[in-house]
Parts: structure tokens; sequence; C-alpha cells
């Protein structure tokens, strides 16, 4: 049975947005909750209690004549409704002592907040924060599937509460759930969790609970594979801690050393690294690890292949017995099993792998021809509907040729791979993220751990020669449980791959 040419999968998938029905076969959205208002407030009667009723005099028991009781009855009933009235009135106007004593109190019950809110101010943080616009697009089982735990239940300092309330985290994911209390017991950790679930709040929450301001000593490391996967967490964790004046710094190979040692003459308490710089630093005596009892390997993967692993152990060799080391990756090689025994104690696992790809990102392949795939690729610009879009390609001089092809028909694009300066690397990575252009080009360098929301659709235009490299570019999209796609043009000679 041949396989359906591109064109055929092109007209199957007309349109990539999230919110089209009709490509993703997405339910219908949930509408929002209907809060119903209460019962209305109870109203009390206008009628007096007992002891403010008058009792009507008694009536004359003589009877005048006809006409001398008819003016006598007119009289009288004239002079009672003027004392029935005065009594009225002074009624009002000085009550019994047990309704000035209840009139005292009742301002009182009506003004006063609850007492748990007045007792422990467990509301009052929030106040006069502003939290981001509310992202309605459906989201899958991937991170709503929890126990239903709050970020309040793990007793978080009220700092860390308003930053992720500013952030717009609602609640904790799955990998959060099991992982921030274990991290805050002290325990080391080896979790596993698919891309785009929260992995990076998962450890930086804990990071920053445990850091104490006063101490003026680098008490927590984060290492990751790359440079833009450093800038990228050293953010959201400045943006996480920001109430509470935590001090990151971020360091990287290919930035100005000179820069590193005026920033660590300053007041740090978290360093987000690559490992290689950040050994430089400290065989030079400028980076001082003897206080640092959290360690950090995102990606971890990544950083105990052959390129990584002689320095992590280079690096660990600089730090204090006793210290805490946490572990996250979507995939673990079989060498983990190795470091894992020689430099974790007693770790706690978590796998949250029942699948391999995320459940909200849709899968195609169509089989074409090396000498088809720039006019498939504008085919499938002109029919899906993409917000962003991130193309990979496996080699340095295929990113900058495609790039040029694509801006040539027409289309924004910028290109990215690890053979161009940092700081222009840098400035292209910042201007997508802003949402500066539709589509970027790029080798297996963002790949990892890469956070863009708007980017819902991922092409393969070289189909990768492994299994994690393909998990890990499609994970680029359908971020947080969102809907994504994930297209790959694959040649005669990538069948192999595809089959593997």
């Amino acid at each position: 049975m041949s396989a359906p040419s591109y064109a055929a999968q092109a007209q199957q998938r007309p349109n990539a947005n999230p919110n089209n029905q009709q490509a993703y076969q997405q339910p219908h959205a949930l509408t929002p909750n209907q809060f119903q208002q209460g019962p209305p407030q109870q109203q009390y009667g206008q009628q007096q209690p007992p002891h403010q009723q008058q009792q009507q005099p008694p009536q004359q028991q003589q009877q005048p004549p006809q006409q001398q009781q008819k003016n006598n009855i007119i009289n009288n009933g004239q002079q009672m409704n003027m004392q029935n009235q005065n009594q009225n009135q002074m009624s009002r106007q000085t009550p019994p002592p047990q309704q000035m004593q209840l009139m005292q109190q009742a301002p009182q019950t009506h003004t006063q907040q609850p007492p748990q809110v007045q007792a422990n101010g467990t509301q009052d943080w929030r106040i006069g924060l502003v939290a981001p616009k509310k992202d309605t697009r459906t989201r899958t089982e991937d991170v709503t599937d929890t126990k239903g735990n709050q970020f309040e239940d793990y007793y978080l300092k009220r700092e860390l509460l308003m930053g992720l309330f500013e952030k717009g985290y609602e609640q904790p994911s799955p990998i959060q759930e099991e992982s921030i209390p274990v991290a805050l017991a002290g325990r080391d950790i080896l979790a596993r969790a698919k891309n785009g679930t929260g992995k990076t709040a998962a450890y930086l929450i804990p990071v920053i609970e445990k850091t104490e301001i006063s101490k003026n000593a680098i008490q927590s490391l984060v290492m990751v594979p790359t440079r833009e996967l450093a800038l990228q967490t050293a953010q959201l964790c400045k943006e996480l801690g920001k109430h509470l004046n935590i001090q990151v710094m971020v360091t990287t190979g290919g930035t100005n050393l000179k820069d590193d040692i005026m920033r660590l003459s300053k007041t740090v308490h978290v360093v987000v690294a690559t490992p290689g710089r950040l050994l430089d630093l400290t065989q030079k005596n400028l980076t001082k690890l003897n206080q640092c009892m959290t360690v950090v390997m995102d990606e971890a993967d990544k950083l105990l292949s052959p390129e990584f692993q002689p320095v992590l152990e280079q690096l660990f060799s600089y730090l204090p017995e006793g210290r805490q080391l946490l572990m996250y990756s979507a995939t673990f090689p079989l060498t983990v099993k190795d470091f894992k025994d020689k430099f974790m104690n007693k770790p706690y696992e978590i796998n949250l792998m029942e699948e391999l790809t995320l459940r909200g990102v849709s899968q195609y392949y169509a089989f074409v021809e090396e000498r088809q795939k720039v006019h498939c690729l504008n085919t499938l610009f002109s029919k899906l509907q993409i917000n962003q879009s991130i193309i990979f390609c496996n080699s340095v001089q295929r990113v900058e040729l495609l790039a040029k092809k694509i801006t040539q028909q027409g289309y924004s694009c910028f290109f990215i791979h690890a053979k161009m300066l940092q700081s222009h690397r840098n400035r292209v990575f910042q201007e997508f993220r802003r949402g500066g252009c539709r589509n970027l080009v790029c080798s297996d360098l963002f790949t990892r751990g890469i956070d863009i929301q708007a980017v819902n659709v991922v092409i393969n235009f070289d189909f990768p020669k492994n299994a994690e490299t393909y998990l890990h570019r499609i994970g680029r999209s359908g971020r947080f449980g969102h809907l994504g796609l994930a297209i790959n043009l694959i040649t005669y000679e990538d069948r192999f791959n595809l089959y593997r």
C-alpha cells in the first residue's frame, strides 16, 4: 500500500491553528465555570420586637349621649394616634438597653473580615497583584491529570507564592506535585517526564524556597546543556523570586569572562550555567561552591553524554558532601545508572512517561523526494494557519540555505545554529520569543528545553537520526498541554530511521 503524498496530507490537514476544531479534532471547548449567585441576604422584617410594641389604652366604660359619644370617639382617636406616634418616635430614638447592645454589635458583624483571613492572612498576599491574562486554550491530561493540590499546600514563602501568581501558575502539574514536596524534604530525585509539562518550575520552586536571602553565598547550582536554555531558566528564576530579591547569575560559554568576574564580586544566590564555563570559573577559584547544597541537572540525558560527563565529574569534586542532587529529563540513557550509583544517595525516582509523546501533538509524515522538500514546505505554509513554527535541519549549512530560500518566497524567517556568535544567537532567540518572526530554522541546538508557548507547528525538514532527538524536537510544540502539530518530510533514505 503506497504512502500518501504530501499534497494529500496537506489537504487532510488544512489548518494547524490550535483553536481549529476540524484540524485537531478538538472537543468542544469547555465554557467558563458559571458561578451561581448565592441566595439574597435575609431581609430583616419591619415588625418591632415585642418590648417595643405599644399597647393600646383601654376604652372608657361610660357611654355618653349619642352626639357626645361621637365627638369623644373622634377626640380620643386623635389623641391615641398622637400618643402612638410620639411613643414610636421615642422608641426609635432611645431603644431599650438590649436593643442598643445589639445595634452596637451589628455593624461589627457585617464589616469584620472572616476569622481565618484575619488570623493568618492567607489571602492578603494577592492584594495589589496583577495576574496575566488567563490562557483559555484546551489542555490535555499531560498537565491536567493532577491530585488537586495547590501551591499553598506546600507552605511556600508568601513572596514565592506572589511570584507564581503573577507568572500565571494556577496549580501544580503532575511532575510538580510529585517533585516539589520531595525536593523540599532534601532528598535526591531522579525524575522523568514529558517535554513541556513543567519540569523547570518543578525544581526552581524548591530551589527558591530553600534559598536564604541573608546569606552571601552560592547556595544552588543549575546546570543545563545549552546557552539558550540557561538564559531561559535564569529568567524564570528571577521572575518567580523577584519578591524575595533573589540574586541569580547566568554564565555560559561564548560570553565575556570579565563580566562574570564582575558579577561574582557581588551577591549571588543561584547560578545557572553550562558545565564548561562553570568548570573554568571554579578552577580559577572565582566560583565558591563549598556552600552549594542543591545541584540541579536539567536535560540530564544530554549532560550525561560523552561531551559533558567528564566535565561534570570534575565539578562534583568541588561540591560539598551531603549536597542534594536533582536530575530531570524526558529520556535517560543507560549511562545514568552508573552516574546515579556514584553521585546520588538513594534517589527518589519519578517516572511519568507512560507514553513517549505528548497527547496534544498530532504527528504526520509525508514521503517526498529531496528536490521536492522546499516546494512541499511552501505548500504547508500556504495551507496551515501557523502561530509560530520551528523547522529543523541536520546541518549548519542546510539551516542557512533553507532560511534564505524561505525568505525569498516571501515568508518571515530567522535562523540559529551553534556556530553563530553568542551575541547574535541571543538576539535571535529573544526576538523570536517576543514574536518578532513567525518561522525559525535551526539545528538541534533548539531541541532542548526551549519553551515558547506560541509555537504550534514543528517541521522536521530533515528527519532526525535517533528517537531521542525526535522526541525532543516535536516537544517544542504543544507546550504545557496545549495542542500542536509535528510534520515530518521523509525521503527514501530516511525510511530506515522511521521504522527503527
